[in-house]
């Protein structure tokens, strides 16, 4: 039974009503990425989620992963290997990727899209080919050309898939603690020797060959993270002996079962440096902020599914009379739609979804700006952005994508809790969003430590200026009036931080999490009333359902009732510091 059909309407409504996204087929790098082009990129994108990867999903949970520990091989569940072929063959691995090593060179903003559609279908596949999208950012900007050559036009073709090598058992963040070794080879390359926890797509049988991008440490390189350095370690070489890098056992984790999470042991493997000696985190940030910005639109997709189930059986499961009078005259109860607070629930998930939608959708729209306008002035600007918005992304949309699936769980009351339904399994999937590619307080202290002060404070600046800009259009004076309260009351908020934290850093980690809240609401705020103002012009164009419509106008009034009045509360919170947080003695706890 499907669950899920791809929100093309609101998808679209986003990418080319509100963003205008066929600007980028302005750029010289996407002249064919036309709205037209764009638009059948969607569609298909969703037939492949939709009838690909949806059926195997409760099929792939329910049946996991299985490890030989005699081979050292990993079975991933039936159906996997036909869909990934069927997602290769396709061409989907190298949608954004660059033409001049096999890729479409098509809109990072459009890969976003079909990404939100593939992790609403099935998290777990999508974690394979995920991966590969970092390993190619990665090597594309710091490989040599002849590493280039070697691994970009199969990653980019999906023959192979990408891993990325970083957390072991003593460390997680504080990657300066890592102890895997390389010791240079007599001819160049060097031996990697150590253990790597909870390495995604590690091992499959989805590939033949699997492309590792591995944090190591040469002897003599100074202490801590300034002594790391990147090496690329394939499970095969290219004479087509196994390279000693393999998987040592599978983790059991509460959600995600169909992706291959590996303990890898790497012995002696044989490994080439990527970029310069002792640059390797520098070098690793490039892919993790891509992944953070595909980790964001995890939450997101999961968030779309439960609310479409929990809408779907909201509309059908009868329970008890309307408060008003019987709604259902002809059954024995209402559709449970009916009652307050289960629309409660249904519209705080509509108004987070969509409007993380446009801001998910922003953030790419700058990506692509950033690396491929002509100005370069703009390319400048959108980077900063970009760079701001990162961590507001990962962050807030899988701290609300999980919020939403729960409330589409508890909506649905004893069902939800089921296997029956599939809400159970999106909060199990939906969790790790929240912990990897750097929890989300970790992207809180990378938003106040690194983000605000890059450039000398300039990104904020740059960000205050792009709300203003999208809000040039709107004309509601109380959609203004909201929007300037969010405004002015995150301006407040940077205000304080400014005056408190460079004295005493432990301030700016105590606020972290709630600034970063502050910004993602205020985000929403604009983009949703700018989404309210756009519905006029696109009713005029009569190119959506006119319900549609007054749904956008009606959701974007219960954002500002829901989220206005939370922004003082927010800005109290963080007017208060580290008071209450940091008094505490360890033993008090």
């Amino acid at each position: 039974m499907s669950h899920y059909k791809a929100p093309l309407d609101n998808i679209n409504f986003v990418l080319f009503d509100v963003l205008n996204s066929g600007q980028l087929a302005e750029s010289p790098a996407f002249t064919e990425a036309t709205e037209e082009m764009q638009r059948a990129v969607i569609e298909e994108a969703a037939k492949l989620a939709e009838g690909v990867l949806l059926p195997i999903n409760t099929s792939g949970d329910r049946e996991e992963c299985q490890f030989d520990p005699d081979t050292k091989t990993v079975k991933t569940p039936n159906g996997f290997k036909a869909a990934y072929e069927h997602y290769q063959q396709g061409g989907w691995s190298g949608l954004s990727s660059a033409p001049e090593f096999g890729g479409q060179g098509l809109p990072h903003l459009l890969k976003n899209v079909v990404d939100e559609m593939v992790c609403s279908t099935n998290l777990s596949f999508g974690m394979y080919p995920g991966l590969s999208h970092g390993a190619i950012d990665l090597l594309q900007q710091h490989g040599t050309e002849a590493q280039k050559q070697t691994y970009l036009p199969k990653l980019i073709q999906g023959i192979w898939t990408g891993t990325m090598c970083l957390t072991e058992p003593q460390c997680g963040t504080d990657l300066g603690l890592i102890t895997t070794k390389a010791e240079e080879n007599p001819d160049g390359s060097y031996a990697i020797s150590g253990t790597k926890i909870w390495i995604t797509g590690g091992e499959h049988d989805l590939v033949d060959n699997i492309i590792h991008l591995v944090l190591a440490k040469i002897p003599g390189s100074p202490e801590g993270s300034k002594g790391i350095s990147l090496f690329v370690v394939p499970k095969v070489l290219e004479d087509g002996s196994r390279n000693p890098a393999f998987c040592g056992g599978l983790e059991h984790k509460m959600g995600i079962k169909a992706s291959a999470t590996c303990v890898m042991n790497f012995e002696n493997a044989k490994g080439w440096l990527v970029g310069e000696a002792n640059q390797g985190l520098k070098c690793m940030f490039t892919m993790m902020n891509a992944a953070r910005i595909m980790v964001g639109i995890q939450g997101l997709g999961l968030a779309e599914t439960a609310y479409q189930v929990s809408l779907g059986f909201a509309k059908e499961r009868l329970q008890s009379r309307s408060l008003s009078g019987p709604q259902n005259k002809s059954g024995k109860a209402d559709p449970i739609i009916v009652h307050p607070d289960v629309r409660r629930m249904l519209l705080k998930q509509k108004v987070l979804i969509e409007g993380s939608r446009a801001m998910a959708s922003l953030a790419g729209l700058h990506y692509d700006l950033s690396h491929h306008h002509a100005d370069s002035n703009v390319r400048e600007r959108s980077d900063d952005l970009f760079q701001l918005l990162t961590p507001i992304v990962k962050s807030f949309l899988t701290d609300e994508g999980y919020a939403c699936v729960d409330a589409g769980l508890q909506s649905m009351g004893g069902s939800g809790f089921t296997q029956d339904w599939p809400v159970e399994q999106l909060l199990r999937d939906g969790r790790i969003a929240r912990i990897y590619e750097g929890t989300n307080g970790i992207q809180a202290m990378d938003l106040v430590g690194r983000k605000l002060t890059m450039k000398g404070g300039k990104l904020p600046l740059t960000y205050f200026n792009e709300m203003r800009s999208l809000l040039s259009i709107v004309s509601n004076e109380s959609h203004l009036k909201h929007c300037e309260g969010f405004l002015s009351t995150l301006q407040s908020a940077l205000s304080w931080l400014g005056q408190n934290a460079s004295q005493d850093p432990e301030q700016a980690g105590a606020v972290a999490s709630t600034l970063l809240r502050t910004f993602a609401l205020t985000t929403l705020a604009v983009l949703w009333a700018r989404m309210a103002a756009q519905t006029q012009q696109a009713e005029t164009a009569k190119q959506y359902p006119a319900a549609f419509l007054e749904g956008k106008r009606k959701a974007a009034e219960h954002f500002f009732r829901l989220y206005a009045p939370e922004m003082e509360t927010l800005l109290s919170d963080i007017k208060s510091g580290k008071s209450s947080i940091m008094d505490f003695s360890v033993e008090e706890f």
